[in-house]
């Protein structure tokens, strides 16, 4: 009888196709790809295949088989250049090679297919740097990302910026809770970010014809769920597709937070005591509302992370998607839920005291550069700039995530395919 080493060994994992389809035309657009188990063993359904692998420390190179398994299909099956793959990815496929016996069929696929690599708001807080270095990667090889679930954990809805996805999945529970206050608040904040954006809306779990109608006035034009076709193999006859806007990616920039927003704001001059009650005013619009924002903060020198800030920036992550902090001396993990850096005495980073709320709603950055001053500390002067920009905002905290756990990530990590 297999074990689940023996499963792994011989990539005995079978891929199955969901169709996603044009709400308006009703053309079949493309497939999600999932994978499933040998059939008659334990682990047959995803979410136990993925457990076992995971117990004994191989997540990683199952993701890698499930990807190559529907890469080798969908070429095998003849994908046409206007047919979309959907694959999802595992955190874990960030830090772990292909596997040589796979690397061809991959290879391939970056060469034929448009494939679409879908991420979750868990791998955005595990791995922000990473996630920024792959989601360049995936746009180098000119395939889209789309960002999952998007309205099943509030998370996902600050996040959104930093994946700057070209497709937002909306999660099928809002279709079935249409009047609830929370689906309108998703709703709102993917409808700005695709009216900026012109990202598509993607609806799942679509089962009935009122589904669709629902899924429409949501701002969808793409659907996904048994209605349509339940996850199978590829039919014989492949239907020609559709093609999916291409979202411009976020401008690389290696400039620091205060270096983005005074090219655009106005900078005052000012002393640190002057400066305090508006971070802190910052600080606690990131402790507020029904879907928690983004905090990220450089503090020069872990010294200036003092024990009372540390306890308010603990308080805010114990709800927060992402809460961070920078500094010369901190480290990956300075309090517990806030991720850390240190800083190099060569960063330009160290001059530079910014605080950055980022929510699907609001945003908000306070960048200052310190003068150099000597003597009392509060005295201290600064150059400083404030914004409410989204576009300014979000540009310079990409700049911080940036900063944390650094990680390189292989060119040919382009996506996968789990539960």
């Amino acid at each position: 009888m297999f074990d689940i080493h023996a499963v792994l060994d011989q990539r005995a994992v079978t891929p199955v196709f969901q169709p996603l389809v044009d709400l308006r035309s009703g053309r079949t657009i493309g497939y999600e790809a999932l994978s499933r188990g040998p059939a008659g063993t334990p682990w047959e359904a995803p979410m136990a295949l993925f457990a076992a692998a995971r117990s004994v420390g191989r997540e990683g190179e199952l993701d890698w088989i499930c990807r190559a398994g529907a890469y080798r299909e969908a070429l095998r099956a003849g994908f046409g250049p206007g047919l979309n793959l959907f694959v999802n990815m595992e955190p874990t496929a960030w830090r772990t090679a292909c596997p040589p016996d796979l690397a061809p069929v991959v290879e391939l696929a970056r060469q034929r297919l448009r494939v679409v690599t879908e991420m979750t708001e868990r791998v955005i807080a595990d791995d922000p740097a990473a996630l920024l270095a792959a989601t360049t990667n995936c746009r180098a090889s000119e395939w889209s990302v789309a960002l999952d679930d998007v309205g099943a954990d509030p998370m996902s809805l600050a996040l959104m910026p930093f994946v700057h996805p070209d497709v937002v999945k909306l999660d099928m529970q809002l279709l079935r809770a249409p009047d609830d206050p929370f689906t309108a608040r998703v709703v709102a904040a993917v409808a700005a970010y695709a009216e900026t954006s012109g990202a598509v809306v993607l609806a799942e779990g679509v089962e009935t014809a009122e589904q669709v109608e629902v899924a429409r006035t949501m701002g969808a034009t793409v659907g996904q769920g048994w209605h349509f076709g339940r996850p199978g193999p590829l039919p014989a006859r492949l239907p020609a597709g559709g093609g999916l806007p291409w979202v411009p990616p976020a401008p690389g920039d290696t400039r620091t937070p205060f270096e983005i927003v005074a090219s655009r704001r106005p900078v005052t001059r000012t002393t640190k005591a002057q400066l305090m009650p508006m971070s802190r005013h910052l600080e606690a619009l990131a402790g507020t509302g029904p879907e928690p924002p983004v905090l990220l903060a450089c503090f020069q020198e872990g010294r200036h992370f003092t024990a009372a800030t540390a306890a308010r920036f603990a308080r805010i992550a114990a709800h927060s998607p992402l809460v961070a902090a920078v500094g010369a001396g901190l480290g990956d993990e300075p309090v517990p839920g806030v991720r850390g850096a240190h800083l190099d005495p060569a960063d330009e980073l160290r001059g530079e005291w910014d605080v950055i709320v980022v929510g699907p709603h609001r945003t908000a950055a306070l960048v200052a550069r310190d003068l150099g001053d000597t003597g009392p500390d509060r005295q201290r002067r600064f150059d400083f700039a404030l914004t409410h920009d989204r576009e300014l905002v979000v540009a310079a905290a990409r700049a911080l995530l940036a900063r944390l756990a650094p990680v390189t990530v292989a060119p040919a990590l382009v996506g996968a395919v789990s539960p």
